[in-house]
């Protein structure tokens, strides 16, 4: 047990001490506001306080986890042992930053709070980031200050044993479109053919779909289940009603409810709410309910096509309609770590000062944004994704990747991916 000395506890204390020690450390710790009880004590201990009193382990606290409401913060990004830190604090201080405020800051999503200019889907820019800005986005930047925390901990007092961790890896499947050309309805498929009239490869392709003579690019789910054998995915489904980013299979379709009910018994399911959704809690709270209807049990995951994210409206809405994991945190146009860090966490919302019972999943990279935002070939994928890996493992994380299932057809910008994946697998088991 881990005794922590700090002058007031507050909300935003008591969360990222469960962060840092519970989530991440896997160990315990006991926190007190009583000077001479913390003095007098003879077992392992730090002071998180603006005064060192002896020769305890001292980290200097920075005002932001006193404070009770949101404002610009200054931040100055330095280096120290390889790593960017900022609030940084004085000499006294056994660490040359306020891991604690940094951590929170950067987890909680606090200058997602502030006013910003958005992308044309209203989210939150990528390169407006402070990880992106300062070159450390690729960089689940938490886990490793917590490391370095840790080894301060352990040089102080090495009677301390923290727990093995060991590393994990959650695949999840977004399924925008489950088919390529069938199940689309006789409208669909006859605008869809007149569209692509001078394309008369991909019309044939079509009808040998519909007529049963070929078989569905898009349809991979036989594919899917084999390569996650040893897994356990997370596929979100798509059902809101058509629009221009919403393009689906009718919910309707008597084919596509078989398909998510049956992935809902072998698999966990979630939904995948609608673009149309997220400024509309009805239609979310109407999707919700009929994906649980389908699968015949209630709707716990959850993560938002487009990646549409609003904090704290989005997180609340989950939160009203009893979700309680969110996999939408990570950006669509960069890899990394949006919250700067590979550990699942709950959400603390700034709003509210309240630690909530949402567990938010972060996922590290996306299958899209290789191929859309950086352009880049499968192969300079590869070499991307093992770093990100390595980064993940090297300090005992979970990496969550965030593919769709039209990826896997090997048609169009699709080609070469699924390779891809399988040594995305590979590299994660064997490294």
């Amino acid at each position: 047990m881990i005794l922590i000395y700090v002058e007031n506890i507050t909300p935003r204390i008591k969360y990222i001490f469960d962060l840092v020690f519970i989530d991440i450390l896997k160990t315990s710790y006991s926190i007190t506001d009583i000077k001479n009880l913390f003095i007098n004590s003879q077992g392992i201990k730090f002071n998180y306080s603006k005064a060192k009193f002896n020769d305890e382990l001292f980290v200097y606290a920075t005002d932001l986890l006193f404070q009770t409401y949101i404002e610009k913060q200054e931040i100055e990004v330095t280096d120290w042992n390889g790593l960017k830190i900022f609030f940084q604090t004085n000499t006294e201080s056994d660490l040359p930053f306020d891991i604690f405020a940094a951590s929170f800051y950067l987890v909680t999503r606090y200058e997602e709070y502030l006013s910003f200019v958005t992308d044309e889907h209203k989210r939150f820019k990528a390169s407006d980031s402070l990880a992106f800005i300062h070159n450390f986005l690729k960089e689940p930047i938490v886990n490793k200050w917590v490391e370095k925390f840790s080894e301060l901990l352990i040089t102080k007092y090495p009677e301390l044993h923290l727990p093995k961790r060991t590393p994990r890896f959650i695949p999840t499947i977004d399924v925008d479109n489950a088919f390529y050309f069938k199940n689309k309805g006789l409208v669909r498929t006859i605008g869809s053919s007149i569209k692509s009239f001078f394309n008369l490869k991909k019309n044939i392709d079509r009808f040998k779909v519909i007529f049963g003579l070929k078989k569905d690019p898009f349809d991979n789910f036989n594919l899917l289940k084999k390569i996650h054998l040893n897994f356990n995915p997370v596929y979100f489904f798509l059902i809101g009603k058509k629009s221009s980013h919403d393009k689906n299979i009718s919910i309707k379709n008597k084919k596509y409810r078989k398909l998510i009910s049956s992935f809902a018994n072998e698999n966990s399911v979630g939904i995948h709410p609608s673009y149309s959704s997220f400024d509309n809690f009805n239609i979310l709270k109407k999707e919700v309910s009929v994906l649980s209807k389908i699968i015949n049990k209630p709707i716990i995951r959850s993560r938002n096509h487009f990646l549409r994210l609003k904090f704290p409206e989005t997180y609340q809405s989950l939160i009203d309609l009893n979700i309680k994991e969110d996999y939408t945190m990570g950006y669509s146009s960069q890899i990394g770590f949006r919250a700067g860090i590979c550990t699942p966490f709950i959400f603390y919302d700034l709003t509210k000062e309240e630690i909530t019972n949402l567990k938010v999943f972060p996922f590290a990279l996306m299958d899209v944004t290789f191929i859309r935002s950086l352009k880049l070939t499968p192969e300079q994928a590869l070499f991307e994704i093992k770093k990100i890996i390595a980064e993940i493992k090297n300090v005992n994380g979970t990496f969550i990747s965030l593919w769709h299932n039209e990826t896997f057809s090997n048609i169009n910008e699709y080609k070469g991916w699924q390779f891809t994946y399988l040594e995305m697998i590979r590299f994660f088991e064997n490294y």
